[in-house]
């Protein structure tokens, strides 16, 4: 996940800072509503054009931000009181400074006005996450919420009978362990999510802050601020994200179907609810990734085995071998010392990784990173306090300052994660140079899709040539094996990427009422992924909690866009590559064409409209799902075979 803007830092660890605004949803993006007073006539109450008060937002943004997004990071990196209470603090100044600049850019009339103006005020006006409410008091206690609910998340632990208490990291080992029972996944799955039950009275009262502030702001409520950012009517663009998903969700259920045959194989009557998945059986503590049950779904035992995982370990263990000899030997070290020596192999490996994925970005003609990239961001947990180590990069100012933030493992999983956390990164530095309220991705989707496009090029031929696998033998069995291995991880989420937001969509327009919250988000875990728990999950539960998301308040629906368009975007770089041939076996590293081309739709920024800046790179004005179906076609042609004869499809339970 990334921020959102480069003063918005904080959208990772409380989702705060988010520039809010009001559009109805009868008026086109591209043409922002026009306000009662003249273009040319300044402002009543500041004395400015809106020439002038844009830039002075612009200089704001500037100089505040160092500011705003150092409280951020040492909230999400040194979890405690005093973190949390200069977070919020900084939190209640910048929302009060927001309040006051959305406000005023209502007043201009953007007919006449220089284009870069109009689509300044445009963005100040619809890209809220956090609409807050003017009354000081109630925004100080919208602060205060937020910041507490990140600090939570950050610092949840599941434990027995008040001790053996384990973080999210060991909690996940277990559901992805092949080793765990049925029962020992039940008892972890179960156990995280005690950790929200907490959270849900101040969630409550998170939505009503919010809705508050969405009203003041000319939106119905919080779910229409955020549907309003993408340069569409707000009505318009939740009908597109349903189109999109009607395109690709012949093959999730496909996708569904074959893995609930096989866990019921393995499980018996327990693999399957009512034709639903379980949900503590999937890997993953929230159903969206399922490459955990690969050792259960991998379609020809062992052909074209592509050991990352393995390959990694071995290096980071070499790394601590020569750490020892270098030592004298672990005789001579006390305990004390060989923790130190364990934690040092570990930030050298996963330094390693990281050189790693940035090679993919210079190789394609990008700039290395700057040093200090390397020596302020956090690349594995610390031992001495709390942190937040869900993985996110951070624009630390307007200037080409950028760090990531991240507990690696020498894991196959954590090294594409870094891939993507990087797509953030050189998108922050490709558009450094933009106006700062520019400085963001064409729309929240287009962010998130660009270290994944990069990922998608990370073909078993390149894998092999950066030394992680041999090179492959191919054969159709090898790519069904790695087609599977991709879906597991881009096709399983698409509905995942979904639903969150559609619960939230609902508890903000309050079709969704706050007794009926838990309830609500299983008919909808169950209506998007056919997944279902296994004992009941009453309204003693806030389980939607249980994802870092919904209390770092961070829109959702980005993530499925980003799924969308990583496939647009990768078939655009394949064929500017000049690669021929089936579209899941392109490979464009280093090619300085795509590379040339990518860099430099990531300069655009959000100076103009996102169909523009999508144009630029594929020709098309509109998001579409048939580059994932072209990509996945030979395992969508298995999938329907391997599930002849099978009662696919699953029974959703009654809307409450």
């Amino acid at each position: 996940m990334n921020s959102q803007r480069a003063l918005l830092a904080l959208a990772i660890s409380a989702g705060l800072l988010v520039l809010g605004g009001c559009q109805s949803e009868n008026q086109s993006a591209a043409n922002p509503p026009a306000a009662a007073s003249a273009a040319a006539t300044p402002d009543a109450a500041a004395g400015e054009t809106a020439d002038e008060f844009v830039a002075r937002v612009n200089k704001t943004i500037k100089e505040i931000t160092p500011e705003i997004t150092s409280a951020a990071w040492l909230g999400a990196t040194y979890i405690n009181a005093d973190s949390q209470r200069i977070e919020s603090a900084a939190n209640e100044r910048y929302l009060t400074l927001n309040n006051a600049f959305v406000e005023q850019a209502k007043t201009y009339d953007t007919t006449g006005l220089k284009p870069e103006t109009a689509r300044v005020l445009h963005l100040l006006k619809v890209s809220a996450s956090l609409p807050a409410p003017r009354d000081p008091a109630k925004l100080k206690e919208l602060t205060e919420i937020v910041s507490r609910m990140g600090g939570e998340y950050g610092k949840g632990k599941w434990c027995v009978d008040g001790k053996d208490c384990k973080d999210i990291g060991q909690v996940s080992d277990i559901l992805a362990s092949p080793a765990s029972s049925y029962d020992e996944l039940k008892a972890a799955w179960e156990g995280w999510h005690t950790i929200a039950v907490p959270m849900r009275k101040d969630y409550q009262r998170f939505v009503e802050l919010t809705n508050e502030g969405a009203t003041e702001m000319g939106f119905a409520n919080t779910g229409d601020v955020w549907r309003s950012g993408y340069d569409m009517p707000a009505a318009d663009f939740q009908a597109e994200a349903d189109r999109l998903w009607g395109q690709v969700q012949p093959l999730y259920e496909q996708l569904q179907c074959y893995t609930r045959e096989k866990l019921v194989a393995k499980y018996g009557d327990q693999g399957s609810v009512d034709g639903m998945i379980p949900a503590h059986l999937t890997g993953n503590l929230w159903q969206q990734d399922w490459g955990n049950l690969w050792p259960i779904l991998e379609p020809y035992q062992g052909v074209g085995s592509l050991d990352v995982s393995g390959a990694l370990q071995k290096q980071r263990d070499a790394i601590l071998a020569g750490l020892v000899a270098d030592a004298g030997g672990m005789g001579k070290l006390t305990a004390s010392q060989q923790v130190e020596l364990e934690r040092q192999a570990d930030l050298e490996m996963a330094t390693r990784m990281t050189k790693l994925a940035e090679s993919f970005y210079t190789g394609l003609g990008m700039p290395a990173l700057p040093e200090s990239f390397y020596t302020d961001s956090m690349l594995v947990q610390p031992r001495d306090r709390d942190v937040v180590c869900h993985a996110s990069a951070w624009p630390m100012n307007t200037e080409g300052e950028v760090r990531m933030k991240m507990c690696i493992k020498p894991t196959e999983e954590e090294l594409t994660t870094i891939y993507h956390e990087l797509g953030h990164i050189y998108y922050y530095l490709a558009y450094k140079d933009q106006p700062p309220m520019f400085q963001n991705g064409a729309h929240d989707g287009f962010h998130e899709a660009i270290g994944d496009t990069i990922e998608l090029s990370m073909t078993p031929d390149y894998l092999a040539s950066i030394g992680l696998v041999d090179k492959p033998a191919l054969s159709n069995e090898a790519v069904i094996n790695s087609q599977m291995r991709m879906a597991l991880s881009k096709v399983a989420f698409m509905p995942f990427g979904l639903m969150i937001d559609r619960w939230r969509w609902g508890v903000f327009d309050g079709s969704i009422a706050p007794a009926d919250y838990n309830t609500a988000w299983w008919e909808l875990k169950a209506k998007y992924q056919g997944v279902a728990p296994v004992g009941a999950r009453g309204e003693e539960f806030f389980d939607p909690g249980a994802k870092y998301h919904v209390p770092g308040n961070t829109p959702y629906t980005r993530y499925f866009l980003s799924h969308i368009l990583q496939f647009q975007f990768y078939k655009s770089l394949c064929d500017a590559s000049g690669h021929t041939g089936p579209l899941y076996s392109c490979n464009f590293a280093n090619n300085p064409e795509a590379g040339k081309r990518y860099w430099a739709m990531l300069q655009r920024g959000a100076g103009q409209p996102w169909q523009a800046t999508l144009k630029e790179l594929t020709g098309g004005e509109q998001m579409d799902g048939s580059a994932v179906l072209e990509y996945f076609a030979p395992l969508q042609t298995w999938l329907i075979e391997q599930n002849k004869g099978k009662t696919c499809g699953w029974e959703q339970p009654a809307a409450s």
